[in-house]
């Protein structure tokens, strides 16, 4: 599948709340870039509402949230609702970090696309993302 959006794809990376590990949301940012996207990284402590204020202002396509603190069950819902409320429909919510399995199903059922464990080859995630988005948003 080629990119009919006549432009790199653009991805938010974010880590949100106290979590201060952030190398492996670095890992991800530099692996996207290699893979041809545009790739805003939000850095260390941010809050859903930042999160989705600067996917508003960056025209994303994709937000990918780097998640290690088990804060999961509550970060991704509420970035979703603000998704919901600002019109971001068709940009996809994915992430990766310490996400207990039967915590991803019911992420998943609410709305969040796939999750992606430590240890997962970034060549996954970004074919992941960019098929997504060609399918999606174009």
């Amino acid at each position: 599948m080629g990119n009919t959006l006549n432009r790199p794809v653009r991805v938010l990376i974010a880590k949100v709340g106290l979590d201060g590990h952030d190398r492996g949301a670095k890992v991800i940012a530099t692996a996207l870039r290699d893979a041809g996207m545009e790739v805003i990284y939000t850095g260390l402590r941010q809050t859903p509402e930042m999160v989705v204020q600067t996917a508003l202002q960056e025209d994303v396509d994709a937000i990918g949230v780097s998640i290690l603190s088990g804060a999961h069950n509550t970060v991704f819902p509420r970035i979703l609702t603000l998704m919901k409320e600002k019109g971001l429909d068709d940009v996809l919510l994915t992430g990766g970090g310490i996400i207990p399995d039967s915590d991803v199903d019911s992420l998943n059922a609410l709305g969040v696309a796939q999750l992606f464990p430590p240890g997962t080859h970034t060549g996954e995630i970004a074919s992941y993302i960019k098929n997504w988005v060609e399918t999606n948003r174009s």
